[in-house]
């Protein structure tokens, strides 16, 4: 396979393409991120958003 021929997906992250590599033949379908860091970079996002999201139930609480 030529590499102009090679699949392409965005990443669910950072919205990059990024191409099929030889490692991801078995799993392709299931390939969602262009690198390790991204995926660790939603990992966090994630745990933010429910670190925030128990800050304002807590806050919401106190008021009732």
């Amino acid at each position: 396979i030529k590499k102009i021929n090679l699949p392409v997906k965005i990443c669910k992250v950072c919205n990059r393409t990024f191409t099929w590599r030889k490692k991801w033949e078995n799993v392709w379908e299931e390939v969602k991120f262009c690198s390790q860091a991204a995926k660790e970079n939603l990992k966090k996002s994630m745990t933010n958003v429910k670190t925030i999201f128990c800050k304002q139930v807590l806050v919401l609480s106190l008021f009732m």
